[in-house]
């Protein structure tokens, strides 16, 4: 496929604001949330000071956003307790609603938990399950129907976990990391590093556990850093694929008493990408993670392109009992996004990582990305794997590969790569 080169930049404060000392507002224990012009006294509030990481205006309760001659108005169709509306090339915060609001983030978490693990094992290796590595799997969570005393390669385990949001390839991939503790223990490190400073982690799936939180800005930071990385951006773009099933002994034919190994397809759960439900793909959806929890409610983070512009979106805990409301409210945000670029003053933004390289100049190269990006293109970077479904012919990649993922004395950050897809 073709690959256009891009330089696609992101300007950022020269100094990166503090986290708020304001204590921090957690998830109830049941799901919904207060729509934006509610009234009821019982549903949870915002707390009234927020962190102001990525600007001031971001830690106010309630919708900020600074509309210029020409604008649109924002949807009024919207009901999530957070959201908030990002340039994903320039880092620019178009809007937001309570974005450093401190939720359960269902399973966008394991875009932090891929983002962090996924260039530690070349796609290729393989692993063969133990009974240790399905441990601690919470009740009723999602699966992709990993079994024990079966080998799966790495790319078979990160497509159960971006497809099928499968906690048991999650638990998987945690052992082959030293297991759940130390996986946990990365992952907060590495959202510390990411300036993802919203963020506790207590499980590595997502999964309702007390005092798990992140935030919309912090789930976007965590989807904006992973799309850097070749096999993220592959697996989370990914409609269908096949999975390995059983190895079973053939009790009929000329194989007769050989065994077997059987595979199914699977399908991604991201109703953005793929249809479904009452629901059309959206129109230059390229991922990235959706979630659903009790105490979370529904969650989603969801980048896109359209005439060259690439928007991320996060939306936490809609409460209006519209069906697929997480989705149909991503991609209001992402409508008005689009056509609200270039015609709104930015109300803050997504910052770098603390530990980012700069060059001399614009244009000068780094020596590689914050959080590991040199072994993540050595992972990443072998090519994709064959044999997975990519609905509604993904087109060839591509705003700028800068190798290494560059910084510049200006702080601006390049999107590499990014996949975009379009309906026929």
């Amino acid at each position: 496929m073709p690959v256009s080169k891009k330089t696609a930049v992101l300007l950022a404060t020269a100094t990166l604001l503090c986290l708020s000392t304001a204590a921090p507002a957690l998830a109830d224990d049941k799901p919904g949330g207060a729509s934006n012009n509610s009234s009821d006294k019982d549903k949870p509030k915002p707390p009234a000071s927020m962190s102001t990481v990525g600007g001031a205006r971001l830690g106010e309760p309630g919708t900020q956003v600074d509309l210029r001659a020409g604008a649109p108005v924002l949807p009024k169709d919207l009901s999530a307790r957070s959201w908030m509306v990002s340039d994903a090339e320039s880092g620019e915060v178009l809007a937001s609603h309570n974005s450093h609001w401190r939720l359960a983030p269902a399973s966008t978490l394991k875009m932090l938990f891929a983002d962090t693990v996924l260039p530690k094992f070349p796609k290729t290796a393989k692993h063969r399950v133990e009974t240790k590595d399905m441990e601690g799997i919470g009740a009723g969570s999602s699966l992709v129907g990993v079994k024990e005393n079966e080998t799966y390669s790495v790319h078979d385990l990160w497509l159960g976990v971006f497809l099928r949001s499968g906690n048991d390839a999650v638990h998987v991939l945690s052992s082959m990391n030293g297991g759940v503790a130390q996986t946990v223990k990365d992952m907060q490190a590495h959202a510390e590093e990411l300036q993802a400073l919203d963020t506790h982690v207590v499980t590595p799936d997502g999964y309702d556990e007390k005092g798990q939180v992140s935030s919309a800005y912090d789930l976007t930071l965590f989807a904006r850093s992973g799309l850097q990385k070749k096999d993220f951006r592959e697996y989370c773009s990914t409609a269908t694929a096949k999975f390995p099933g059983e190895t079973k002994k053939v009790k009929k034919g000329k194989d007769k008493g050989k065994t077997k190994r059987g595979e199914f397809e699977i399908q991604n759960t991201n109703r953005l990408l793929t249809g479904d439900l009452g629901l059309d793909p959206y129109k230059g959806i390229a991922g990235v993670k959706n979630g659903s929890t009790t105490n979370a409610g529904t969650t989603f983070t969801g980048v896109a392109e359209r005439n060259g512009k690439v928007l991320l979106v996060t939306v936490m805990n809609p409460d209006s009992g519209e069906s697929q409301a997480v989705y149909k409210e991503t991609a209001r945000l992402l409508d008005w996004g689009f056509a609200a670029s270039g015609k709104v003053k930015p109300v803050g933004e997504l910052v770098a990582p603390k530990g980012a390289n700069t060059g001399s100049g614009k244009g000068a190269p780094g020596k590689g990305q914050a959080g590991g990006a040199e072994s993540a293109a050595k992972a990443t970077d072998e090519g994709s794997g064959g044999g997975m479904g990519v609905a509604l012919g993904v087109t060839g990649g591509v705003l700028a590969l800068i190798a290494g993922g560059l910084f510049l004395l200006n702080r601006r950050w390049p999107l590499p790569d990014l996949v975009r897809r379009r309906r026929p």
